[in-house]
């Protein structure tokens, strides 16, 4: 399989589940740009393939802007990958006003303006490949992460929608729904489950393990060769689909 000429955009570029896609296309032979809200994050990763610029997602005119430049640059978007996130656990009664809209804000708006504007360039080609990266808690219900879960649901529903939209046409639109992946944001996670349910982070980790059916956390690469295959030759039937990978079922 080659990418060759294909202009890949990556949000979240910069670590975890995002980086390891952005390699994978660029691998395959794509030009890719990588977005995030650290430049110098990005400028640390960015080269064999990869382009940094920074950009938050949560800003309209950001996105708009720099999604402009980077077709400008490196040609029409014809693979867009949604992945910027943020994951964190708050029972409902604790949920303040601010968390749910910062959540919102990234997870589903974000993901919403990244597509839209990738849109506008590769509606004017003829194949085009849209990735939202989700969660387990897209397609089930997370305890502990109300909020989270609303988020991921949305996302999975605005592909959905997508791929009836543009059913027919050579662009296709399907979400990687992942358990934990060993990322920062399981990282960051443990604190926030030890100090949360009051354990210790052993436990705190051995949680989110447990969680998935395997009992091991999920590697980066892993969601990037779903990705990949998500792009590649003969998948051009599989569109509205939810890519679960979690060690076994949902």
């Amino acid at each position: 399989m080659t990418l060759k000429g294909r202009h890949a955009l990556v949000t979240g570029g910069g670590t975890g589940i995002g980086l390891a896609i952005a390699r994978a296309l660029a691998a395959g032979g794509a030009d890719v740009t990588i977005t995030g809200r650290r430049q110098n994050v990005l400028d640390e990763v960015a080269g064999d393939g990869l382009t940094g610029m920074a950009m938050d997602v949560r800003d309209e005119a950001d996105v708009a802007e720099t999604i402009a430049a980077a077709v400008r640059a490196r040609g029409p978007v014809q693979i867009c990958v949604a992945n910027a996130g943020i994951a964190e656990g708050k029972a409902l009664h604790k949920t303040s006003m601010e968390f749910w809209r910062d959540m919102m804000a990234t997870n589903l708006d974000g993901a919403f303006l990244t597509i839209r504007e990738c849109l506008a360039s590769m509606l004017q080609t003829d194949w085009g490949r849209v990735i939202g990266v989700a969660s387990i808690a897209g397609v089930r219900g997370l305890k502990g992460g109300a909020c989270y879960s609303a988020s991921k649901h949305g996302l999975v529903g605005l592909i959905r929608s997508l791929s009836e939209e543009y059913l027919g046409t050579a662009f296709t639109f399907n979400a990687i729904c992942p358990g934990y992946v060993d990322t920062p944001i399981v990282s960051r996670n443990i604190d926030s489950i030890s100090a949360r349910a009051g354990v210790s982070r052993e436990a705190a980790l051995a949680m989110m393990v447990d969680a998935n059916r395997h009992r091991r956390l999920i590697a980066p690469e892993e969601i990037a060769a779903a990705a990949m295959w998500l792009v590649g030759p003969g998948s051009q039937s599989t569109n509205g689909q939810t890519v679960e990978i979690a060690g076994g079922q949902v």
